[in-house]
Parts: structure tokens; sequence; C-alpha cells
């Protein structure tokens, strides 16, 4: 049965990574609204013909992961809340295969791509429009030619297209800047005049399209082989961590190996520390271990791929450290607590996130919670950066 498995894995990697892009026309202006049937976040099928009665139609073509659309969804929240009893439909569909984005790829947001992650995002979003999922087959995207997110149609009482593209100019601001293309076509429409700006770009993330899985499966074997390292630590350098003379967010998570909560934790945080290696954030893991049990350490560390991202090494190098992993040497765990949080209890595993100058934004003890991490982490890269 293991062959078996493995087998159909191999035959599934070869195929995606033989996979070739495919040529996606928009859809022109005066075309039909193509039809669909697609899953919502609310657990139901909704189709295009379920929302014959409205007078125009706004599908935009958006995702959870890409800072464009991010930026949008007070947008979208604001449009369906002003048109709604205007006889307008709002729908917003995810396009992206979630399998094709790779990790580094969702540094600017919590959740990714998937369904699952979809309902979260409506339920956060408090969205009162259907958010529907085509990720899987990517037919009603291909069909409707959306090639960034976010990507807007807006068609009239007989789904003739009459507008497509962007919501606005601002692109990645979450304030209304120039002009309001969509609420300006929909205006025109629900009057019966002509839409003067038939189409704009997109501006956006592009689609992620099943056939970027080979750009996955190919990152994936990238990180696989980066070397992992471990390095000693004691109070003089614990205490330089916790300074962080850098303006870099510091995640700095206190474990061992014989601690159950910290093994099951640990995909978690390289999960998180790979979708925001290209942004300023880093991961540095501190085993309590006995110093004796060195190898042990690093040979977990390795089985976990616990590696420093390329980008991450060079700011490393800067500050004179080789590495992101570390077994303390000390004897007394009181001076490792006292060098980098005096909260810490003592109970494994720990985790603190450390602003540059050495602040402690948020902490936690026991089992990481990803979401609750990557809220705190994408919340001080959002203010931090103005985004």
């Amino acid at each position: 049965m293991t062959s078996y498995i493995l087998m159909i894995a191999f035959l599934i990697l070869t195929v995606s990574l033989k996979a070739k892009p495919e040529s996606i026309n928009t859809l022109a202006i005066g075309a039909q609204a193509p039809t669909f049937t697609l899953p919502g976040v609310d657990g139901k099928n909704h189709q295009l013909k379920d929302f014959s009665n409205s007078k125009a139609l706004v599908i935009i073509f958006t995702c959870n992961h890409c800072p464009d659309a991010r930026a949008a969804r007070g947008k979208v929240i604001a449009l369906h809340k002003d048109y709604k009893d205007k006889s307008v439909a709002v729908i917003a569909i995810s396009g992206n295969d979630d399998k094709a984005l790779r990790l580094d790829e969702i540094g600017y947001s919590v959740h990714g791509d998937s369904l699952y992650d979809m309902k979260h995002v409506a339920r956060e979003e408090k969205y009162t429009f259907p958010y529907l999922y085509d990720g899987e087959t990517q037919k009603t995207t291909k069909a409707y030619g959306a090639v960034a997110t976010p990507h807007v149609f807006v068609f009239d009482a007989d789904r003739k297209l009459r507008y497509t593209g962007r919501i606005d100019d601002a692109r990645r601001s979450r304030k209304d800047i120039g002009t309001n293309y969509v609420r300006n076509a929909l205006d025109s429409i629900l009057t019966g005049k002509e839409v003067t700006e038939k189409t704009t770009r997109a501006f956006g993330c592009s689609t992620k399209w099943s056939w970027k899985r080979g750009s996955v499966a190919k990152d994936n074997a990238r990180w696989k082989a980066i070397p992992v390292t471990l390095e000693d630590l004691d109070e003089r350098s614990a205490k330089a961590l916790a300074d962080n003379k850098t303006d870099k967010l510091r995640l700095i998570n206190f474990w061992s190996t014989t601690c159950g909560p910290c093994v099951a934790e640990f995909p978690e945080l390289i999960d998180t520390y790979r979708r925001f290696q290209n942004r300023p954030v880093e991961l540095i893991t501190v085993s309590t271990d006995p110093i004796v049990a060195r190898m042990k350490v690093l040979k977990f560390l390795k089985e976990q791929q616990a590696a420093l991202s390329p980008r991450t090494a060079k700011s490393v190098a800067k500050e004179g450290r080789k590495s992101n992993n570390y077994v303390y040497t000390g004897q007394n765990l009181d001076k490792l607590a006292e060098a980098i949080d005096t909260k810490w209890n003592g109970a494994l595993p720990h985790s603190v996130l450390l602003a540059p100058n050495g602040k402690i934004i948020w902490r936690h003890t026991g089992q990481i919670n990803a979401i609750k991490l990557r809220r705190a982490i994408v919340g001080w890269l959002d203010k931090a950066h103005g985004e």
C-alpha cells in the first residue's frame, strides 16, 4: 500500500511539473455572462441563475492572500451595502488553486486561498454576499478570463458585460483613490445610460492557475535541500537576541524534544516562517534540552526542515550569527528567561514576538494557534509598513 501511495504521489508531482500555461482571454464587452455552479462559504452551491432578478450583477474575482485583494475587501463590502437595495447583486469568487500557491506568496495574509480559509475570511470580515470557490477546476475563472485579484465584471439586466477591470485607482490602498469605475458603471446601467469607461487593467496578484503547481513542488524541493544548522546559545548571546537590534520582527520559540506540544507545533512554526520569509520576519528556535542531547536536537530540526531562508541568511550574517536554531548551554534556565522574557514561567513550549529594539508584542505559553500567531505578525507588518 505504501509503495502504491508513493507511486501516485510521484505521478501527481510529474504531471504538475509538466503542466504548461494556457492562453487566457478576458471576456469581451457585450458578451453574455458564462453560467456557473460553485460552492460557497455558506456550504451551498450557487448558480448564475440564482441572481436573475437583479437589474445588475457585479462579479469580483478575488482571493484571501493578495495584498491588493485584502485592501479591496472594505470596498466590496461597501459596494454591496450601498447597492443591494438598488437591485444589484454582488458576488465574490476565488479562482485561485490554493495548491498552486507557494508558501512565500502568502506573506501578506493570515490565511491562504483554500475554501476552508475563505470561510475564515468571510466570517472575520462579516461578508453578507456570496463568496464562492472555483479553485478546484477554475472553469469559471477561465470562462470569464479573470487574470488578477481583484478583477471585476459588471453585467446589466440581460447579463451582457458592460464593464471589466479594476475597482478604482487605489491598488493596495484601502482608501478610495481616483476614478471609481465600478460605481460609475453601475450608476450608468441603473439609469439606462451607456457606460463611458468600459475596460481598465485589473492590477493585482496574478491568478494562481493550476499549472503553477510545478512552482510549488520546485520550491518545496529547494527548501528541503537547504542545510539545517544548530549553534550554542549562552546568556550573553540570548540577551543580544532579545535586544533585536535589527529591523525585523523576531519570533523566538523555546522548546524541547521531550515536550509533546513542542513537537506537535513545530510544523506550524516552520510553515509560518516560510510564509513570511520574504518579509522582515525571522524564526529563532531555542532548545532547552541538556547539551548532551545536542545531536538529538539537530536530528529533529533536520526532520522538521527548520532551515534558514537564504533571504534571512543575509541579515543573520550581518549580525555575526550563523544559524536560526540554538541549544542553550547554560545550567540555569532562569538566566535564559531573564535574558529574553521575564514573564515566561518556565512551561514549554513558549513563544514570543519581538519588534525591532526588543519590545515583546505577543507571547504565548503552550501550543500555538497558528492563525492567532499569523494575525499578530500581519498586524505588526501592516502597521509598521502602513499597509
